[in-house]
């Protein structure tokens, strides 16, 4: 070890750890791009599965998707502007067994080859399709594919390699984690110990789901790692024992999400479960309501001996699923009103509980749903409405929640009072620490309340730069685009609201958290994604995690296509399909 003391006392450390600052955030944003744009490559082509074809005027309706709306509404994914049918006539749906139409509480019913359908029918090619006045003849599509519209995805033509993207995330937390063992000028080498860790879980989860399972994608879990492992080794620097807690949830959140990937695997299944997954998360509601801790004027906790839960985290999962399982009957008035009751009952049970930050999540979320489900601006309109009167009645019956607006906007003038005191912290450190930041473990936000939770943000742009900061939230923001990247190409309308909505709840949480400890929006509370302490929100995000992964069709193409065939597919196999 004399050359690690030789090389201490030689003046070289500063000079190298600035460098490892400058290198780490262009590793990143590599990591971060290259996925997006592998993701992006890889997706199949939308190209029509089959095709009806009205037998009065010979017009072809192709049909893209796994489940498709039919109906004189615009919003459906066939419109059939005929008075004799409703507006959500039918749903055309696609399962193992087949294609399967429904009939979506029309007036004039569905009828398949002169049959009356009451709950829904087995169709194939050749089948006639009566909805209202217009028949329709499904049959398989044999026309030449649409031309693809030219997009920028990078500047490489091939999906990057899954295994090469992992190691430039590792070596982003390696590099990471050097500069927590020279921190303070000294050597302390039990810092490797989180980044090991780390290495270990990620390198584990990545050949069990390329090798055994056959996975030609990594790119969601490559993002998802990368950022959890900063997280880790930026918390790892300032309080060990919360990266060891951190560390723990992390396997969790792995293990939460791959469960979720096998439940999603059979979507009859998941349609099953709906309303027991959305009881279960009132029941939570209600148990986190009488027996919860309050803490920092919210109710949001459960303490279970020396391990503290936040229950809302979870509900946050069952809060999709609940919102986007609706499967055969998507836009029928009876499933969008069950789940406007759901949504009310916990924003009612998050507004009880005094978490009115998760409350804004919540409601985030349920715009996104209710918008992609139901088409109709109207009806978010309305909505938007009743939040207003809702956000006035909070301001007026509870005064703390007013005195954060009221210091919004004026930090500056409470300095050293509790309506600006840490955000005026957040924003003089972050500046002291520049593009680069000042070192990791040298900040001094570490020693404000709430520094590894609500202000994290700032304690990474202060410890590691501004640049670092904007990568991690330029990863957040493209989880949106890999979203909408699914909703055109997704094997079920399921999967695209899911995915929609768990990016949209991700980013929306994030500008929460980053805008409000920055005075740019009032202080509201709520964790940074992947970075925040706290095991609940960690867990929570792998979580939601798993709707982007579902939703790419290549997760499951796999066990599809051994289905078909006497033997797997191979590797190989699977990236022609997708390229």
């Amino acid at each position: 070890m004399d050359w690690i003391q030789e090389f201490l006392t030689s003046g070289l450390l500063p000079g190298v750890l600035l460098a490892l600052r400058a290198v780490t955030p262009l590793l990143a944003l590599y990591v971060i791009w290259r996925s997006y744009t592998s993701f992006q490559k890889g997706q199949r082509r939308r190209d029509p599965l089959i095709v009806l074809r009205d037998e009065a005027s010979g017009v072809q309706f192709p049909v893209l998707y796994w489940e498709n709306s039919i109906g004189r509404s615009k919003s459906c994914d066939i419109y059939l502007p005929d008075g004799a049918v409703s507006r959500d006539h039918a749903v055309l749906l696609r399962r193992e067994e087949g294609w399967f139409i429904c009939d979506t509480g029309s007036k004039a019913g569905v009828f398949v080859n002169g049959q009356k359908v009451t709950d829904r029918a087995l169709v194939g090619a050749g089948d006639r399709l009566t909805l209202g006045s217009v028949t329709l003849t499904l049959g398989n599509s044999d026309g030449a594919p649409p031309k693809r519209r030219r997009v920028f995805t990078g500047f490489s033509r091939r999906p990057a390699s899954p295994r090469k993207l992992l190691f430039v995330a590792s070596l982003v937390q390696f590099l990471m984690a050097v500069q927590g063992c020279f921190q303070d000028g000294g050597f302390a080498p039990r810092q490797f110990i989180p980044f090991l860790a780390v290495l270990v879980l990620e390198w584990s989860v990545f050949l069990v789901a390329v090798g055994a399972l056959r996975h030609v994608s990594f790119e969601i879990e490559t993002v998802a790692f990368l950022l959890s492992g900063m997280g880790v080794q930026l918390l790892a620097a300032s309080d060990f024992d919360t990266a060891v807690t951190q560390l723990a949830a992390l396997v969790l959140g792995v293990g939460t999400f791959s469960f979720l990937l096998w439940f999603m695997n059979d979507l009859d299944r998941v349609a099953r479960f709906r309303v027991a997954i959305g009881a279960a998360a009132l029941v939570l509601f209600a148990v986190n309501l009488v027996l919860g801790d309050e803490r920092y004027g919210s109710k949001n906790w459960i303490s279970l001996g020396p391990v503290s839960v936040q229950p809302s985290e979870f509900i946050k999962i069952a809060f999709v699923f609940v919102g986007t399982s609706t499967l055969d009957r998507l836009q029928t008035k009876k499933n969008i009103t069950e789940f406007l009751i759901f949504a009310g009952a916990c924003v009612g049970f998050l507004a009880l509980l005094r978490d009115f930050g998760t409350a804004l999540i919540f409601f985030a979320c349920f715009l996104i749903i209710a918008f992609m489900r139901s088409g109709s601006v109207r009806t978010i309109a309305l909505v938007l409405m009743a939040a207003a009167l809702g956000v006035v009645l909070i301001l007026k019956f509870k005064p703390y929640v007013a005195e954060r607006f009221l210091g919004w906007g004026h930090v500056w003038e409470h300095i050293n009072d509790s309506m600006g005191y840490q955000q005026t912290r957040v924003l003089t450190y972050m500046a002291s620490g520049g593009w680069l930041g000042v070192g990791l473990g040298q900040g001094c936000l570490i020693d404000i309340f709430a520094a590894d939770s609500d202000l994290v943000f700032g304690l990474l742009v202060e410890e590691q730069g501004l640049f670092l900061g904007l990568v991690v939230l330029a990863a957040m923001g493209l989880l949106i685009f890999y979203a909408r990247s699914d909703v055109t190409r997704s094997r079920s309308t399921f999967f695209s609201i899911a995915a929609c909505a768990a990016a949209g709840l991700l980013l929306f949480q994030t500008c929460l958290n980053v805008f409000g400890s920055t005075d740019i929006l009032p202080m509201t509370g709520v964790t940074l994604p992947f970075f925040s302490a706290g095991g609940s929100s960690l867990v929570s995000c792998w979580g939601l995690m798993a709707f982007l992964k579902a939703s790419d069709e290549r997760t499951y193409a796999a066990r599809r296509a051994a289905k078909h065939s006497a033997k797997a597919p191979s590797k190989r196999e699977l990236e022609d399909i997708y390229s």
